[in-house]
């Protein structure tokens, strides 16, 4: 497995996936489960400001508590889009649906998580270590940048071709 430095790229995806998560918390108020998704959001927005400079234990706990928030979260959506619309609204795209912006929101969140695990995995030994001193593998830097793409592509999509057609 090739390993690299922690890059620029890493830390800057990581900013900007805690803006993401920053605004999805600050929009969850009107919903009806706010309780669940303001925490999930809320939890990867610090461990995506904060690990992307630094790593704790206490950080790792915490992103290690918010991925599975997040696994709860994205299989109760799955099981409420199954029970609401049957197979099909399982494999929709209408980004116009509540449950289907929250499966992605909570996937983005579980992919996050685990890449900010990942990168932060060699500081199990030590209690802080700087993520500047540690290898970091290629793939999560990578993954990390993919990450943004989609997610910032996704609200691309969503803010410029559907809120106009849907009340949300």
């Amino acid at each position: 497995m090739k390993m690299g430095r922690t890059s620029k790229l890493f830390a800057s995806c990581s900013v900007l996936m805690a803006f993401l998560f920053a605004y999805s918390a600050s929009v969850q108020f009107n919903d009806q489960d706010w309780y669940f998704w303001i925490p999930l959001y809320g939890c990867a927005f610090v461990v995506n400001l904060i690990n992307y400079d630094s790593t704790s234990k206490k950080i790792r706990k915490i992103a290690k508590i918010t991925f599975w928030l997040g696994v709860f979260l994205f299989c109760k959506v799955v099981t409420e889009d199954y029970y609401l619309r049957g197979l099909a609204g399982f494999w929709s795209f209408d980004l116009g649906e509540r449950v289907l912006r929250e499966k992605i929101g909570s996937g983005l969140v579980v992919t996050s998580m685990l890449l900010q695990l990942e990168a932060s995995s060699a500081s199990d030994e030590n209690d802080d270590v700087d993520l500047k001193e540690l290898d970091v593998p290629i793939y999560v830097e990578y993954g990390m940048a993919a990450l943004v793409g989609v997610s910032y592509g996704f609200c691309v999509v969503f803010f410029v071709f559907v809120k106009e057609r849907y009340e949300l």
